[in-house]
């Protein structure tokens, strides 16, 4: 028996999921945006009183590691963090993409929906203008394609696209849907990251002992590898 607290702050959504054995006990979510400061330990502690545990009664916390939004990933690791340290229980990081497609298997599985094994997958976080967070998986939510910042075009995707059905979905496949036109792309509204979402994978790394060091773990911010541009040398 594990059980886990999950928390999700990567973008407007602020969520929090205690499981046991990967099954859903309780959560917390609010989609408004610009609370997680205000909201995430609130929800934590009610969560927490609900069930009359204390943090040391966790087995581990697991937390979206990003892509996502700066400022939501530091207050989500730096929460997660804090109760770790405190309760001396080690830290579990999800990948909020791949959590991501968790929630899209969940849906379609709620809708009846049976792509297929040969489909594939590309989450996608609003980034900036036309850019986004983005990454290929299976129907085993393995990547295809590494998580990548790029911006979209007609022609992305197409080296997929010519030989799969390619579901697109996430915050930011929604200013996509009027550039990729490719009639094998399939577009699913209403996908957002959520606690709950990350049980799965968060389980997995459990039961393998795949914690993180909890003096230097950092969010995967991404952007951080990509938005500056090396200056030329000026004196040369």
């Amino acid at each position: 028996m594990a059980r886990i607290l999950h928390i999700e702050t990567t973008t407007h959504v602020c969520s929090v999921a205690l499981t046991n054995s990967g099954q859903l006990v309780t959560e917390r979510e609010n989609n408004a945006g610009r609370s997680h400061a205000s909201l995430l330990s609130y929800f934590v502690w009610e969560i927490l009183s609900e069930e009359q545990i204390n943090p040391g009664d966790l087995e581990a916390i697991s937390i979206s590691e990003g892509p996502g939004s700066y400022t939501g990933l530091r207050i989500g690791v730096s929460t997660a963090k804090g109760l770790c340290y405190g309760a001396g229980i080690p830290l579990i990081a999800v990948n909020t993409l791949q959590s991501l497609t968790q929630g899209l298997f969940a849906h379609m599985k709620t809708e009846g929906q049976h792509p297929g094994d040969d489909a594939l997958y590309v989450p996608m976080l609003d980034a900036r203008r036309m850019e986004v967070y983005s990454a290929v998986l299976d129907n085993k939510n393995r990547f295809i394609r590494g998580v990548k910042a790029e911006i979209i075009d007609e022609y992305s995707f197409n080296q997929y696209l010519e030989g799969h059905l390619v579901y697109f979905f996430g915050n930011g496949s929604e200013k996509c849907r009027e550039i990729i036109k490719h009639p094998n792309a399939r577009f699913i509204d209403g996908i957002d990251p959520s606690a709950k979402h990350m049980a799965t994978i968060a389980e997995e790394k459990y039961k393998k002992r795949q914690f993180e060091d909890l003096a230097y773990f950092e969010p995967f911010y991404l952007k951080d590898f990509i938005a500056t541009t090396p200056r030329k040398n000026i004196l040369g």
